[in-house]
């Protein structure tokens, strides 16, 4: 039996990942996991300034031909060694990582549904929809607690690039989404269908889940962030929704 790949898209600090792991949870051995981030383009010929300057959230800063390659291989049987990029660098790392073909192959990351050819390869196409100040939120704190940035940086960057790309391009490819999860990875509902929707089509079924909408909570607004740059009170006022980055 070929792979089934899972494709699982959504906004930046959507919750994308933490689905991806609680799924993965589930099935243990039975799951590998590509991100579309592993194949951002590399860029020796550019220095740390002017690749912290570039448009990370366009189609373009991706090299998806290579992830679509990867899939097919995996999806066949195949092993494959994937790119491994620092957030840190802005560059790719001089080293590879082999991933071995697994019955199930999620790929996530926020482009993976715009690309035709890559979201033609999935057969379960997931959208984490997730309210835009929870998603800055969550993109705020990584970035500055994770990937060595500052305040202004993170926000110049999602006024310039971030928020433009999602509308133009994030947003638009939701339509070509099987099911769409509201509440991010937290979702206990929505993951335990998609894990029983995973589970029939192992066994040569093919069911077909329905969610229901909920509102997802929102306890503090882009606005309350930009005029509170104290990154400490940050941390300690959104502990309750920026969980499940």
């Amino acid at each position: 039996m070929k792979s089934i790949i899972i494709g699982i898209a959504g906004g930046s600090g959507s919750g994308k990942t933490t689905l991806a792991e609680n799924i993965q949870k589930e099935f243990a051995d039975e799951i590998a996991i590509l991100s579309h981030d592993y194949y951002y383009k590399k860029h020796d010929d550019l220095s740390f300034e002017e690749r912290s300057k570039l448009n990370y959230d366009h189609p373009n800063a991706f090299d998806t031909d290579m992830l679509i390659k990867h899939v097919i291989q995996l999806k066949n049987g195949n092993a494959i060694e994937h790119p491994v990029y620092s957030f840190v660098n802005h560059n790719r790392e001089d080293y590879t990582v082999k991933i071995e073909p697994k019955p199930i192959i999620i790929v996530e990351g926020i482009l993976i549904f715009e690309n035709k050819k890559l979201s033609d390869l999935m057969n379960i196409k997931i959208f984490v929809d997730t309210d835009p100040d929870i998603r800055f939120i969550r993109r705020l704190l990584r970035d500055v607690n994770e990937r060595g940035r500052n305040i202004d940086s993170v926000i110049n960057q999602y006024c310039n690039t971030v928020k433009p790309m999602h509308e133009q391009f994030v947003e638009y490819s939701k339509k070509n989404a099987d099911l769409i999860v509201p509440k991010g990875g937290k979702n206990t509902v929505a993951i335990n269908m998609i894990k029983q929707q995973i589970k029939h089509i192992l066994k040569g079924k093919n069911d077909i889940l329905e969610f229901d909408n909920e509102e997802i909570p929102t306890e503090m607004t882009v606005g309350n962030i930009i005029n509170n740059k104290n990154i400490s009170n940050l941390n300690r006022k959104t502990k309750n929704v920026i969980s499940d980055v």
